[in-house]
């Protein structure tokens, strides 16, 4: 069912750590069909803030509103080094309730990784770990998508190809919120905000391309 309005909507979030404050009042909607980019420094607040999205951490004050399915690709991923990639599948399928795992061997295809089904996780490259990860986040096809930094340990083609699923998510109505100490690529967000001095800004897109660690 068509979602109107923002599916995310985020007002006034606070965080602090004793006498630090991480995160100083942001606010931000995210709507439908939108692929949006926050960028910060290393120590910025950027996991922070996926994680009070993501629900898995309280916020000291301030608002989440979340409407329909979320998916999130945390930076450190949930994966179990004894199992394999077909078993963390399974494992998921059960915990999401889908009936197969087409939409997962399809998304293992895009990714150029669906020769690694019968391979145990502690035998994988980094990059192809943050495959799974990314493939766990998808597969129930969730209406809002929270990626922490997704594509790190990927190589060039799979950066690519990373960039043409996300393309292809926005087109089909999803929201999506990329999150990295990167700004390459820039062109290919709707929209760039800077997470600094724990607030948000709209990023110009000119100045925004490079690395900001």
């Amino acid at each position: 069912m068509a979602v109107s309005g923002p599916v995310l909507r985020i007002r006034d979030v606070r965080k602090g750590y004793r006498r630090r404050s991480v995160l100083r009042g942001l606010s931000l909607d995210l709507f439908p069909g939108q692929l949006v980019g926050v960028v910060g420094e290393n120590g910025a607040g950027k996991s922070t803030l996926v994680r009070i999205l993501m629900g898995d951490l309280a916020a000291d004050s301030g608002a989440v509103e979340r409407r329909g399915v979320v998916g999130s690709c945390p930076q450190e991923t949930v994966l179990h080094g004894a199992f394999t990639v077909e078993q963390h599948l399974r494992f998921f399928q059960a915990a999401y309730g889908l009936e197969n795992l087409d939409r997962a061997f399809t998304l293992l295809d895009q990714l150029n990784c669906r020769g690694y089904r019968g391979e145990r996780l502690e035998a994988l490259s980094g990059g192809t770990r943050q495959k799974l990860n990314l493939v766990l986040a998808l597969m129930h096809d969730p209406q809002v998508l929270l990626l922490d930094e997704p594509y790190q340990g990927f190589d060039w083609e799979t950066y690519l190809r990373f960039w043409d699923l996300a393309a292809a998510l926005r087109d089909r109505g999803c929201a999506v919120l990329v999150v990295s100490h990167l700004a390459y690529d820039a062109a290919r967000l709707d929209t760039l905000y800077r997470l600094e001095a724990g607030t948000l800004r709209e990023a110009e897109r000119d100045s925004a391309i490079g690395v900001v660690s």
